[in-house]
């Protein structure tokens, strides 16, 4: 029987938008000559990826999290809700799209906040800060309940953010960013996928992040594989297993290129790390890894009882690995 403290992912849900476009249409806009946008989708392996100028950040958020929180038991209340982004400004100074979101869902009751200090790692860590806030809080006749108890306080992680402009859509020799939202109803001690680990680390000295200097960005490029690399071993050693026990690596869709040299300083077989959304979808700030793990869930590929490792790396700089054990329901 696994923990009843353990923090669990009861479901996970993405949306895309349908609207698909190439990084070569993208150049001008993004001030990239054309020998630029082929180094993106050449090198980098950045081919396509899903823009909708028409959409709101509520159009990427809402759809997952409405599919998210069908898998709430009946009776049980969700206490909190979390919106995790990466761009530090999405609206208005007078707005607060997580209280908007919590509305939207009709979670009057829940408290909401947003978290964004570790830009694209922001997900990750918003579900380790919020399952800690459950856990607080848990009592012993809330586990006396059972699994799926009325009183059991569940939370709801949500992302989703526009590429609104080519300030926030290009990573200069990195990334073009997209589209996308997901969502992650979590809980304590449930039956769902449960998290046995959680390591990050930030490199303070990279804290500009878009600013660094062209010295800076060499620097943070000659550490950035063995720091990542670094930080994938130890959230696979707390969670005390190898990398023989992890079934698959589930990363943030940056580039290809940075990947390879992930694989390269480890020593993987780069079957194991999921790549093939990085041509189709190009990175989506904090969604990435929610967007793959629908991708390999809904095509069947995830195993019962294996363990994966979700991977993400934000500006600023944040690294972040979670080792998560799937239970088929």
């Amino acid at each position: 029987m696994p923990d009843r403290a353990a923090t669990t992912l009861e479901r996970i849900e993405s949306f895309l938008p349908e609207r698909t476009v190439r990084v070569d249409e993208l150049a001008e806009s993004l001030g990239l000559r054309r020998a630029e946008a082929g180094v993106f989708r050449k090198i980098y392996g950045l081919d396509e990826l899903r823009l909708d100028p028409a959409n709101t950040l509520f159009d990427l958020a809402l759809p997952p999290a409405r599919r998210a929180l069908a898998a709430l038991p009946e009776g049980a209340r969700v206490r909190y809700v979390v919106y995790a982004h990466t761009i530090q400004t999405l609206a208005p100074p007078d707005l607060d799209p997580a209280r908007m979101i919590r509305d939207a869902l009709g979670l009057h009751e829940a408290e909401a906040f947003a978290v964004s200090q570790q830009a694209c790692v922001s997900s990750l860590g918003a579900i380790d800060a919020v399952a800690e806030l459950l856990r607080a809080e848990t009592d012993e006749t809330d586990r006396a309940d059972g699994p799926d108890g009325p009183s059991r306080a569940y939370a709801l992680m949500v992302t989703g953010e526009r590429a609104f402009s080519p300030t926030v859509q290009l990573i200069p020799n990195t990334a073009v960013m997209a589209d996308a939202g997901a969502a992650c109803l979590l809980t304590v001690g449930g039956p769902g996928d449960i998290v046995r680990s959680y390591v990050t680390r930030t490199l303070g000295e990279y804290a500009a992040g878009l600013r660094l200097t062209k010295e800076e960005t060499r620097e943070y490029g000659a550490v950035y594989a063995q720091a990542l690399a670094g930080v994938m071993r130890g959230a696979v050693a707390e969670a005390g297993l190898d990398f023989s026990g992890i079934e698959m690596i589930i990363p943030h869709n940056v580039n290809l290129i940075s990947w390879r040299g992930v694989i390269k300083e480890m020593g993987l077989d780069p079957d194991r790390v999921f790549l093939e959304n990085v041509p189709r979808y190009s990175h989506c700030y904090a969604s990435d890894n929610f967007v793959n793990y629908v991708t390999l869930r809904d095509s069947g590929r995830l195993v019962d009882g294996a363990d994966y490792l979700f991977v993400s790396v934000g500006l600023g700089a944040t690294l972040g690995a979670m080792v998560v054990r799937h239970r088929r329901r």
